[in-house]
């Protein structure tokens, strides 16, 4: 209340002369309390990309120059034709020593003559299944535990049969962060971009958020991480059981590891666009919407201070609209112009501002380019987002949601 008075005080001196409303006053004062914060976490967290270069080009953060051997596990459900197209792209990794392990989730018949097949090529592929007819609510999970303990190496990197590397160095540039102290490496993982809206809200939703998930890695706490691209010490999983914590829940495999097991100081991020693991997109609004609500289903379980740290920004950006709305609103009724032109160029400054980050970051991500559509991005995500953690299935009800 202190920092919105003095920041009230300091605007309506360099308004001065103006009979303004209370109302005008409190919703000024609102503004610009949002304002700075929005500037502060568009700046800080959603810049981190920038902030990553910088930090290499001044060789301030450890990369280790050994080729430490790794597994790559990826699991797949009834998805041959992913793994016939998509597979090889693993395989033929330029990096000294790795395996690719395939852990076929129901027994898929086509799935195992494709892994016979591909075997005879590729000597580091190697392959597991779930036993069809396993009734454990989350195969994936238990498709992940297979994996994990049939890996040779201490380092493992998960993916998706449905998603492929931005380039042949994917594990040489996730396995340069493997350096002391370090036991989980997360990295970004965005879709394919593909024509009309419900391509650019997924994309959108996907870049935010893994903006802001590398961002609070690097700043505050890790919160979570996506499975279709981090890595972590075998040592990690056994010591914290597994899954054995959210065993209930048919989701959670890679977050809720993230939320309960990481911390600032063994956790670290790779942004590099040759790491980028692609993902294909849902074609419907439906579709995505369902899964969207499975990735937001577990988030019920996390930490409570991580709970905490996700609120702030959407509550500051949805009274920064309000604010700014009400704000044009009384001052156009009052004719007080010079306030209506004020709340715009700030509204103007955030949008700039906005742009630029947003849009380099894209760029590195190999990514689409937004303008008007991120003024509209900006207001419905975050109402998608309160609906679902409001009306969708969440908590015990996420049992009902399958992970493919």
């Amino acid at each position: 209340m202190v920092i919105l008075c003095a920041l009230n005080c300091c605007f309506m001196e360099i308004l001065g002369g103006f009979n303004f409303s209370l109302i005008e006053i409190i919703l000024s004062g609102v503004l610009i309390l949002t304002f700075f914060y929005q500037l502060i976490y568009h700046t800080r967290f959603q810049n981190i990309v920038f902030q990553q270069k910088r930090e290499k080009d001044r060789s301030d953060i450890a990369i280790n120059k050994q080729a430490i051997p790794v597994s790559v596990i990826i699991c797949a459900k009834d998805d041959t034709e992913n793994l016939r197209e998509f597979l090889p792209l693993f395989l033929d990794q330029d990096y000294a020593e790795f395996e690719v392990i395939v852990v076929n989730d129901g027994g898929n018949e086509e799935t195992e003559d494709l892994m016979r097949d591909m075997k005879k090529v590729y000597p580091q592929l190697r392959s597991t299944f779930v036993p069809a007819g396993t009734t454990n609510l989350s195969t994936k999970k238990l498709a992940l535990t297979l994996g994990i303990k049939a890996a040779k190496y201490d380092w493992i990197l998960l993916s998706d049969a449905d998603c492929y590397p931005e380039s042949n160095q994917w594990i040489a540039s996730m396995a340069k962060n493997f350096v002391s102290g370090v036991e989980f490496v997360l990295g970004f993982s965005p879709y394919e971009i593909k024509k009309g809206f419900v391509n650019k809200l997924i994309t959108y939703d996907t870049l935010f958020n893994g903006l802001q998930y590398l961002g609070y890695t690097k700043h505050l706490a890790p919160y979570m991480g996506v499975g279709r691209n981090m890595a972590y010490r075998k040592e990690v999983f056994f010591r914290n059981k597994g899954f054995a914590t959210n065993l209930h829940l048919r989701s959670g495999d890679d977050d809720l590891m993230v939320n309960y097991a990481a911390h600032k100081y063994n956790t670290t991020i790779e942004t590099s666009p040759e790491s980028i693991i692609w993902s294909i997109p849902e074609k419907k609004y439906l579709h995505w919407y369902y899964q969207k609500e499975r990735h937001l289903s577990v988030s019920t379980y996390y930490k409570s201070s991580s709970k905490a740290m996700l609120l702030v920004e959407p509550v500051f950006r949805g009274l920064f609209y309000l604010s700014f709305i009400g704000l044009i609103t009384f001052s156009i009724i009052m004719q007080h112009w010079l306030l209506t032109i004020v709340a715009g160029l700030i509204f103007l400054i955030r949008w700039i501002v906005q742009l630029v980050i947003i849009n380099k970051s894209s760029r590195n991500f190999k990514g689409r380019k937004y303008v008007v559509s991120l003024l509209v991005l900006d207001v419905i995500l975050p109402l998608i987002t309160a609906w679902i953690m409001t009306f969708g299935r969440m908590g015990s009800k996420a049992k009902n949601i399958s992970w493919k």
